[in-house]
Order: C-alpha cells, then structure tokens, then sequence
C-alpha cells in the first residue's frame, strides 16, 4: 500500500483551514495540523464530521504557536506539503499596530524555516485581499496579482499592513535563503460559505449580524465574497500544481457587491427575515468621523467608499478554478447558521 503524502496544515480550528483539512483527507492525503492547544482537537473533529468526514485516522494534531521557535521541526518534519493559514485575525481595538504585524512576520518564517529544513516540497501562504488592494487611490481597474497594498499609505490598517508585509517577509526568505524551497499564495476577498459549528470566523459574523436585524444601515464599502469550499480548493492547486511555484492567486469570482447587494441576496433567500434586514447605508463622513473616537470602525473607515474590483482570471487559466457565485456563498453561510441554530429560524 502506497504511504499517503503527509500536508501540515497551520490553525487547523479557522474557518479556511478546516475546510482545507476537509478536502485534502477527501483526497486521501494525510494531514498533521498545528493548534495553539490540543483542547481545540474536538472542536476540529466536530466540525470535520458536520462536513461529511467519518474517518480520522489519516489526522494528527500538534501543538505549536506562531510566536514560539518551540514544536515547529517537529511539526513539519516528513511533510511533502505545508499549508500555512495560521495567522492574527484582525485585533480592532490595538495599541501598537506592531501588535498584529510581528506575529504575522515573524509566524510565517517559522514556518517556512522549519519547512526548509525538514524538506517540505512546497508551502502555500493564506494571504489576503487585504495583501493587495490597500493604499491605492481612484482606482478604476480590477485588482490582480500583480497588485500589492501600499503600506506606506497613513490610514492603511494594521491588519492589511501584517498581512502584506508578512507575505512580503515570505517570498523574501525564499529568494534569499529558500533553497529549493517552492512557495505559493492565495490572497481571498472576503469568505463565505458554510460554517461547520457555532465556532466560526470573524469573517461570518457580518451575515449574523444583518438576520438578527442588529445592523440598521450598513457603510458603502463594496468588497468581493468568495466561498471558503473555493478557497480551499485553490489552496490545494496551488499546493500540487507544478505551474503555481512562484506565484501568488487572487480567490475572488470577481464579482463587487456592496453590502446592501448582500442584504438583498439573503432578503431573496430568506424572507422571513425580510423585516430584519437594512434598506439604508451610512454616509461615508458619518463612518469617518465616528471612528475618531469608535477605533473598532477604523478599519471599516479605511474602506469606505473605495473601488474594490478585482480579477481571478489568473487563477482560472491557470489553474483551471472555477469558483461558486458570491451569491451562493452568502447563501451557504447563511443556511448553516439556520441549520447549527447560530441563528433563529423565523420561518
């Protein structure tokens, strides 16, 4: 009997990760995750099973932290892949912008370090759109791969900062120490798709929020959806397509919806919670001058307003990615949460 490849997975308890893990056992690799407690270790298989898995004996887990040197030779060693999504999800309310950024550096050459030196073949980066798009003015053009954030721009937030510049960090080191190391990105827009438990990404949280009726009016700030069953899928090409070494692929079905659209599609698809969802959007100024004195909205306050286009035709053509609609997305997030109970059916 062959020996299945082994994939590391890093923060096999987020939302992409899971859905990574989901596919690649489906696929009959091994997987060996990374969490910063083994007490995740049942969170993870729960959800595992309300995506259809019924065998784990090709999952391990391991403990390691992205801020300690401690665990991680261990972690990658006999791995052929590395899949590393384990990064600081966006901290609103922060002192020192350095707070988010250092981890996110200084966690991504760990990892790729340790894959170095343990022979890892090939690592795929979990980047983002926020890699991408951030700092640049009267855009009118969709935003490609060839695209990076400008983080030299004042109101650039940390969290789009620690994501450009930890990737940044990462093709540096491969050029400069990889040694054969081949690496990959995959920078999303904002996903969705079906949560697999009541524990799940911040991401997710907006399509809570506009069924509960919690969000009034919403900002204009317009922004691509892709589904995290898609982005999964593009992690896995990137990791086994001889092609993607060197580069980096926007997931994104390049499609802009503003978040009223968003309000409108789960109006469409849901309308016993018609009554609950907004009809209005905020003012830009009003957003702008509130997070003076709100930090939590001074991301949101970054956004506003601004073009947000972007292009997946890198990945479709050469990758052969066919991405769901951003309407089934938002759709698939919102029926898991009726189907988990996150949310109350009002039907």
């Amino acid at each position: 009997m062959m020996t299945k490849k082994l994939v590391v997975v890093t923060g096999g308890s987020g939302f992409i990760a899971v859905h990574i893990i989901l596919q690649l056992l489906q696929q009959g690799f091994a997987v060996r995750t990374t969490v910063r407690s083994l007490q995740k270790t049942a969170l993870i298989k729960e959800m595992l099973t309300n995506g259809g898995v019924t065998d784990f004996s090709a999952l391990s887990f391991a403990e390691a932290d992205l801020t300690h040197d401690a665990h991680w030779a261990e972690v990658l060693r006999g791995a052929t892949y590395a899949i590393h999504v384990a990064s600081p999800t966006p901290n609103r309310v922060f002192k020192d912008e350095n707070e988010m950024i250092q981890p996110a550096v200084e966690g991504v050459l760990r990892v790729l370090k340790a894959a170095r030196d343990a022979g890892v073949k090939r690592v795929v980066l979990t980047s983002a759109y926020g890699a991408v798009f951030a700092g640049h003015h009267h855009r009118t053009t969709p935003y490609t791969e060839a695209d990076w954030s400008d983080v030299t721009v004042k109101k650039v937030h940390a969290y789009q900062k620690s994501k450009t510049l930890a990737e940044r960090a990462a093709w540096q080191f491969i050029r400069e120490h990889g040694n054969g190391l081949e690496l990959a990105a995959v920078n999303p827009v904002g996903v969705m798709g079906p949560v697999l438990s009541s524990d799940y990404s911040h991401s997710n949280v907006q399509v809570r929020q506009l069924l509960e009726g919690q969000i009034k009016a919403v900002p204009h700030v317009d922004s691509g959806y892709v589904d995290v069953r898609d982005v999964a899928s593009l992690h896995i090409l990137a990791m086994t397509a001889p092609q993607a070494a060197g580069e980096r692929f926007l997931a994104t079905t390049g499609e802009t919806l503003s978040m009223l659209d968003v309000a409108t599609i789960l109006r469409e698809a849901f309308p016993q919670f018609a009554a609950k969802l907004p009809t209005k959007t905020i003012p830009n100024v009003v957003i702008k001058a509130t997070a003076l004195v709100k930090p939590e909205l001074k991301m949101i306050a970054s956004i506003v307003g601004e073009y947000a286009g972007t292009s997946n035709e890198k990945a479709v053509r050469m990758l052969d990615w066919h991405p769901r609609s951003a309407k089934t997305a938002i759709v698939a997030t919102a029926q898991s949460m009726l189907d988990l109970g996150i949310v109350a059916d009002r039907g």
